[in-house]
């Protein structure tokens, strides 16, 4: 009896650790991915401050209408 128990409680503790080591390792993924997407969050607000700083600065182009060429 003890050495069927014993038996099973291993194969319980096996699963178990299978089981935990999987969800480790699925935290540990989503926490990666997580943290690209903040630095690429960053990146992406810190360039459009730059562009938007630069087309502030930019002054504005007025188009100049010509005249159509005659034939």
């Amino acid at each position: 009896m003890t050495e069927n128990s014993t038996k099973t409680r291993e194969q319980a503790e096996s699963a178990f650790s299978r089981t935990q080591t999987q969800f480790m390792a699925r935290n540990r993924t989503i926490s990666e991915i997580d943290d690209v997407a903040a630095e690429r969050e960053a990146k992406t607000l810190r360039l459009r401050e730059l562009r938007l700083e630069k087309e502030a600065n930019m002054p504005v182009k007025v188009p100049v209408r010509r005249k159509p060429a005659k034939r």
